[in-house]
This record gives C-alpha cells, sequence and structure tokens, in this order.
C-alpha cells in the first residue's frame, strides 16, 4: 500500500533532518573521538596519573553544556537558531584548539570547560521543530539521535587509529576543524528558519513535573553518565587484560560496532512500525545492566570484553535513538522547545557527573566498583522505566479515531 504524498515527508523536510543530524554528528564525532584514548594519553601529561582528575577533564564538557543548554535555547528564541549554533560551534571550535594545545590537565579541562560551553543541542532539535511538520517530527528527532550513537560508534573505530597516526593533539584539532565545518553545513545546506509565530507557552514547571518526561530525563542522564564512567576504565581493561595495545583497540571496536548495527536495525524496525517500542525499550535497559555486570563477573580475556562491548554499542544505540524521539512525541505541543532544553541539560549533567565519579570511583575502589555502580544506576533505570506510559503512535491514532 502506498504512502499518501501528503503523509510524506517533504523534500524540505528531508533536507532539513539529514544536515541537522550531519551537524550534530560531526559535533559529536570531534568529542567522542577523545574517549577511548583520552585516559592512555593522560598519563604523558603533568597531573595525569591521577584518575579522578583524568575522569573530570573528561566529565567538565559536561558540566558546562549543562549550565549553557537552556540559556542557548532561550537565546535562539529571541535571536534566531542559526545565530545561536554557529556562535555555539565557534566556542566549541576555540575550546577544541585550545585543548590541543594543552600542556597539562589544567590546560585540559580549560579546553574541556570551553568546548561545553558551546551548547547548542536545544537550538538544533528547536530548529529541527521549526523546519518540520508535528507528523513528522519524531522521525526527524530520531534521525539526529541515531546520528548521536552512529558516531559513537564511528569513534570507538576510529580514534585508536587516529590516535596512533596524528596524536592526541591532531584529534583535539581534527574536533575544532569538524565543528568549523558544520557551520559551513549549516549555512550553506540547511533550509531557513520559518519566520517565528506567537503561541501560548506553558511554563518551565509544568514540564518539570510532568512523570513522563521526568522518566526520560532519567534515562538520557543516567545513559550518558554510564557512558562516560565505562569510559575512564574501559580503555585499561583491553590493554590489562584484553593485551591489546591502545592502537590496535579497533580490531575490537570495528566489528562489535558492525554487528550491533545489524542486531539493532530489527529491533528499531519492531518498535516503530509494529509498535513495539515499550519491550524495545526495556529490554535494551535490561541488556544494560547485563552488560555491566558481565563486565563486572566476567570481564577478563580479549573475546570476553569483545562480547559484552558487542551488546554495550546493541543497547546504547536503540536507547540513543529511542529516547529524543520518546521526547518529541510526550512533550506537550506548546512546550517541545522547553522539554528538550531540559531533556539536553539532563544529558549533559550524566556527562560531567559520569566522568568525574567514574574517575573517582577508579581511582579509590578499582574498575569493578566502577562496573558495579552503573549496573546499580541502571537498574534504577529499569524500576523507573516500568511505570512510563509511552506516546501512541500517530498512524494507529488516526486509525481509531477513523474507526
Amino acid at each position: 500500500m502506498s504512502i499518501p504524498a501528503a503523509d510524506r515527508m517533504s523534500p524540505q523536510e528531508r533536507r532539513a533532518g539529514a544536515s541537522l543530524a550531519a551537524i550534530f554528528g560531526l559535533r559529536m564525532l570531534g568529542l567522542f573521538l577523545i574517549l577511548p584514548v583520552f585516559s592512555i594519553y593522560a598519563k604523558t601529561l603533568p597531573g595525569g596519573e591521577n584518575l579522578a582528575l583524568v575522569g573530570f577533564a573528561l566529565g567538565a564538557y559536561g558540566l558546562t553544556q549543562a549550565i549553557f543548554q537552556i540559556p542557548y535555547g532561550i537565546a535562539s528564541d529571541l535571536w534566531g537558531r542559526k545565530l545561536v549554533i554557529v556562535i555555539g560551534l565557534l566556542i566549541f571550535a576555540f575550546g577544541s584548539f585550545v585543548a590541543a594545545w594543552a600542556p597539562d590537565m589544567n590546560w585540559i579541562i580549560a579546553g574541556r570547560v570551553l568546548q561545553g560551553a558551546g551548547a547548542i543541542s536545544a537550538a538544533v532539535t528547536a530548529l529541527a521543530a521549526d523546519l518540520t511538520r508535528d507528523e513528522h517530527r519524531t522521525k526527524v528527532m530520531a534521525m539526529i539521535g541515531s546520528s548521536i550513537g552512529l558516531v559513537f560508534a564511528l569513534s570507538l573505530v576510529g580514534a585508536p587509529v587516529l590516535y596512533g597516526w596524528i596524536g592526541m593533539g591532531g584529534l583535539f584539532v581534527l574536533t575544532g576543524v569538524l565543528a568549523l565545518l558544520a557551520i559551513v553545513l549549516l549555512l550553506k545546506v540547511v533550509p531557513p528558519a520559518p519566520p517565528r509565530h506567537g503561541h501560548d507557552k506553558l511554563p518551565l514547571r509544568r514540564v518539570l513535573r510532568d512523570p513522563d518526561l521526568f522518566r526520560l530525563n532519567v534515562g538520557i542522564f543516567v545513559l550518558h553518565m554510564v557512558q562516560m564512567a565505562m569510559f575512564v576504565v574501559l580503555p585499561h581493561a583491553l590493554v590489562d587484560h584484553g593485551g591489546l595495545a591502545a592502537t590496535e583497540h579497533w580490531k575490537v571496536y570495528l566489528p562489535a560496532v558492525l554487528a550491533s548495527f545489524v542486531i539493532m536495525v530489527p529491533a528499531i524496525i519492531a518498535a516503530e512500525r509494529k509498535d513495539r517500542m515499550p519491550p524495545v525499550f526495556r529490554g535494551a535497559i535490561a541488556l544494560l545492566v547485563a552488560v555491566q555486570l558481565g563486565l563486572l563477573f566476567f570481564g577478563q580475556g580479549l573475546w570476553t570484553l569483545a562480547l559484552w562491548l558487542l551488546l554495550f554499542f546493541v543497547a546504547f544505540n536503540v536507547l540513543e535513538a529511542s529516547l529524543p524521539s520518546l521526547v518529541s512525541r510526550t512533550a506537550p505541543p506548546a512546550a517541545k522547545g522547553a522539554a528538550l532544553g531540559v531533556y539536553n541539560t539532563t544529558q549533559a549533567m550524566g556527562l560531567f557527573i559520569g566522568g568525574a565519579a567514574g574517575g573517582y570511583v577508579a581511582q579509590h575502589f578499582g574498575d569493578n566498583a566502577v562496573f558495579a555502580a552503573c549496573a546499580g544506576l541502571v537498574l534504577f533505570w529499569l524500576a523507573v522505566a516500568g511505570s512510563m506510559n509511552f506516546p501512541q503512535r500517530r498512524v494507529a491514532a488516526v486509525a481509531a479515531q477513523d474507526i
């Protein structure tokens, strides 16, 4: 059965979704390229032997993201989405170049703080909402969310190889260059935002008090906290327990990433086209619990670590694609911008706290304590998600009205 033309995404909507997802991806690729190898590189810098400081350097980006997400969103309402996104990307690029020059951990932290101050996530998602109709907004939000999971996976594959070629300074320079390329893409490819019209706005407290949005915000917070904490210790585990040098880690990441996307696709299809989002979503969270327990109790040996990494990528990619889509569908129409601003703020808080807490726990209690803490956090999320009300699919809702 063919889809009526009126129900299809317009060429402008497809262009907006693809280009904004690419902008998000370019920025996040540069950020994620640092994760797999930073804790190894940090040992070569003054202060880098302190894992708590290393974790803080990884998470410092998230701290300033958390501070600036909502103000950037408000500024984009006042002065335009594209202007705010350009300013944010310029600040992010400057921070990347500071980190590339940094002679010690303190300057690395300064660069990471500046990177985080370019907090454009809320403005990008608000622009996506401006450029799409309500019935297609979920698809575009899912494209943007999926881009994060995709570039995270690519960074884990490419970072060890690039680190061997250009070093950490080169990775930070590449990060800045990718941000500048994203500016070109924004100005040349993304369609112009439509004129803004006045509309009623729900108070921010209504968004904060919505129980289902709260559950989704808990989810993105835990997901990125666990991600950052894991990658404070996983590179060392591959070296110490897997016997694999940092420049060889791609030999684990590449097959795990490719296989995870093959496994992920049927889950996403079942969730979106067959209206199976609740079991797929909760199943991905449960899989994340299993990964943390597996790393805790069965994390010895290269093949075992590769298996847990594969399963982690499957769960992470499903959840990273699903969460922003669910937020955009759950939020009241008049409060989508506010809801996305809060969502991106909690995501950034998870990045900061995950890096800082992961480093502290590893420094004082060992690597296994990190996996145990992550397992407990994800179990808490699974309990929270157990009572969540999932938004009804639009096609199903329309069909029900026609009966």
